[in-house]
């Protein structure tokens, strides 16, 4: 039985999804403390197996982003990470006051822009906004 689940994700859970999409994961502590604070995480099981994940990060008022959405590639194409995805907007949307407008955002893996264009996510840049973009530092 396919179930979501919030605020659950465990560290080895996510070096385990992180690993078997190809990404090269963080250090175990570095991911513990992202995960403890990360505003809302999000774990689809299949019987209890880990099968996918995201993060949920946000003000709580104008803007929230969508991070490490990831589902084991076996259960790819079979409607798993869209309903993870439409769980995590269902969350957010259940989180605001009446009339209040968010903005959602994410930066897709290469390729897979399609999927979240299926879910009405818009490709940056756009007509009306720059382009998406982001840097990463190490020390």
């Amino acid at each position: 039985m396919i179930e979501i689940k919030e605020k659950q994700l465990t560290a080895e859970e996510f070096i385990f999804l992180f690993n078997s999409v190809g990404w090269a994961p963080p250090m175990k502590e570095q991911t513990a403390k992202a995960l403890a604070n990360t505003f809302c995480t999000f774990s689809i099981y299949d019987d209890g197996k880990p099968i996918g994940m995201g993060r949920l990060m946000g003000d709580c008022a104008m803007s929230y982003y969508l991070k490490d959405v990831a589902v084991l590639p076996e259960y790819q194409n079979k409607g798993v990470g869209k309903k993870l995805v439409q769980h995590m907007i269902g969350y957010v949307k259940k989180q605001l006051p009446p009339k209040w407008k968010v903005s959602i955002e994410l930066i897709s893996t290469k390729g897979n822009e399609g999927f979240y264009r299926k879910l009405g996510f818009e490709e940056r840049p756009s007509d009306s906004d720059g382009a998406g973009m982001f840097i990463m530092v190490e020390r």
